[in-house]
C-alpha cells in the first residue's frame, strides 16, 4: 500500500499573506502577542481571517518552542 507523504512544507502554504498579523497589531500600536491574545479573549470582535492568523501565530510558537527546547 501506498502510504502518505507527509508535507514538510505545511508552513509555507498555511502562511498566505507574511507579516500581515504583525501588520494590523502594529497598526493598533501592540505587538502581535497582544493581538493574538485580545483575539482569543472575544473572538466575536475580529474576522474570520484575523481569528485563523491568531490562531496559526499559536501553533507556530508553540512549534519554535519546541524546537528551541530540543537544543
Amino acid at each position: 500500500m501506498a502510504e502518505k507523504k507527509k508535507d514538510k512544507k505545511w508552513i509555507q502554504k498555511a502562511v498566505k499573506r507574511p507579516g500581515s498579523f504583525t501588520a494590523k497589531a502594529k497598526k493598533k500600536g501592540i505587538t502581535s502577542a497582544q493581538l493574538q491574545a485580545n483575539v482569543e479573549k472575544d473572538p466575536d470582535k475580529f474576522d474570520e481571517k484575523t481569528q485563523k492568523q491568531a490562531k496559526l501565530r499559536e501553533t507556530l510558537v508553540r512549534l519554535n518552542k519546541r524546537k528551541k527546547d530540543k537544543k
